[in-house]
């Protein structure tokens, strides 16, 4: 059965930083685009960063461009998002996604998604 597993959320000042990975068992994972999406209370779940399967190339949500990173390691099944510089409102439950041979910045269509991690950012 096909895991995604989250972890490294937690509580941070503004300002602050986090690095949230994902582990993933899809197989092979170097085949799977692989994306980050946040969902905080009320609200639509919306995308936040993705990376290609093949060559690694990221995209961005504006309201994080520059201050996320989003990264991979196929030799860990794992794909990152490094946050910096974080606000209040970038408080939510965090979810990475898997895709096979895509990406793409819209939810519907990720064949595999993980639990959630909880980010929360106090002011």
């Amino acid at each position: 059965q096909v895991q995604l597993v989250e972890s490294g959320g937690g509580l941070v000042q503004a300002g602050g930083s986090l690095r949230l990975s994902c582990i993933a068992s899809v197989r092979p994972f170097s085949s799977y685009g692989m994306a980050w999406f946040r969902q905080a209370p009320g609200k639509e779940r919306e995308f936040v960063a993705v990376i290609n399967w093949s060559t690694s190339s990221t995209y961005y949500a504006d309201s994080v461009k520059g201050r996320f990173t989003i990264s991979r390691d196929n030799a860990k099944n794992t794909v990152y998002l490094q946050m910096s510089s974080l606000k209040p409102e970038d408080t939510a439950v965090y979810y990475c996604a898997a895709k096979r041979y895509n990406t793409g910045t819209s939810p519907g269509g990720y064949d595999y998604w993980g639990q959630g991690t909880q980010v929360t950012v106090s002011s």
